[in-house]
């Protein structure tokens, strides 16, 4: 494979971070990596919940109260209930996301409409709650539940920023292998190019996805690809560790055993070594690698995603 083949994925985003002045006190929160990076390979789909739900900018700061599973979006100083009005432009809005075809979400931490998850939730008897989950963000993620979603918080972190955009990009491979008819053998070829892409995040969950390929034939191809998506995307869930990268690098390396020189084989292996003792980034092991697979025109490993999973101007394997 030389290189990846750029294709650009639809991600819906709080339009703050797009540095739209759509914040409670008429400001943003520009991420410049989100924007700036990330973008030239994004469609982005901007949604800002307070505004479209009909509130002012600038406007009063609200909170989540009440149930920690079920709160209520409700004024700071008024009091004010919004939880109703959210909800039904939510569910509009859920139903004009289908169409979108998004691959992926980005979520605005700290946001009581918005955040994942770690929001303060203000219960009626007086007690704080620390895990709650913003009014829109919830109803995204239970209407896409197999959707990649992070917030800009979390993204800071590069093996998470790494992993969420690995998967976005993967989901969006996923798309379009399974737009139109279903054939057996987009299946089956799907998986053999994310064989060890898989395997660095779920060995376990590989194998009975490899499984549900081997009846391709003879299975009901609606649910043969839901069984299989929903294994995907439980698999990507798991973050890569060095020892899951590790394995996937000797594996890989396996099949050159016919080809390369003692010299090579021993470069390799003290790289894979320098990456296992965290002195060297992802990159440099995966570089070689990538060399050695074009030096001896090895298809197999040409076909393999592991190698090229995102585009490389985002940099994400020179800090994992």
């Amino acid at each position: 494979m030389e290189g990846y083949e750029i294709i650009k994925v639809r991600i819906g985003i709080a339009r703050c971070l797009l540095g739209e002045n759509v914040r409670y006190d008429g400001g943003h929160k520009l991420d410049r990596y989100i924007r700036d990076v990330l973008g030239p390979f994004v469609e982005w789909v901007p949604v800002c919940p307070e505004v479209e739900c009909g509130m002012g900018i600038p406007r009063e700061a609200v909170r989540l109260v009440g149930e920690l599973e079920n709160p209520r979006l409700v004024g700071r100083k008024s009091g004010e209930d919004w939880t109703g009005r959210m909800q039904e432009w939510g569910r509009g809005q859920l139903s004009r996301l289908e169409k979108e075809n998004l691959s992926g979400y980005i979520f605005k931490h700290g946001s009581p409409s918005n955040s994942m998850g770690r929001m303060k939730v203000f219960s009626d008897d007086g007690r704080i709650y620390y895990s709650g989950t913003g009014i829109w963000a919830r109803m995204v993620m239970d209407h896409f539940p197999s959707l990649p979603c992070e917030d800009d918080g979390r993204l800071h972190d590069n093996g998470i920023r790494e992993n969420f955009i690995n998967r976005i990009f993967t989901f969006k491979r996923w798309q379009d292998a399974m737009r139109g008819r279903f054939f057996p053998a987009k299946l089956v070829d799907f998986h053999t190019r994310h064989k060890m892409l898989v395997m660095a995040h779920n060995e376990i969950i590989y194998r009975q996805m490899g499984k549900l390929v081997a009846t391709a034939g003879i299975a009901d191809h609606a649910a043969l690809s839901g069984d299989y998506a929903q294994l995907l995307f439980k698999a990507l869930t798991y973050r890569p560790t060095v020892k899951k990268h590790v394995n996937v690098l000797t594996h890989a390396l396996g099949h050159f055993k016919k080809d390369i020189s003692a010299h090579e084989k021993q470069e390799m292996l003290e790289l894979i070594d320098r990456f296992h003792k965290k002195l060297i980034p992802l990159i440099v092991p995966v570089t070689l690698l990538n060399h050695y697979v074009r030096k001896y025109d090895k298809v197999y490993l040409q076909q393999q995603l592991y190698l090229n999973p995102y585009p490389a101007e985002l940099m994400l394997r020179n800090h994992v």
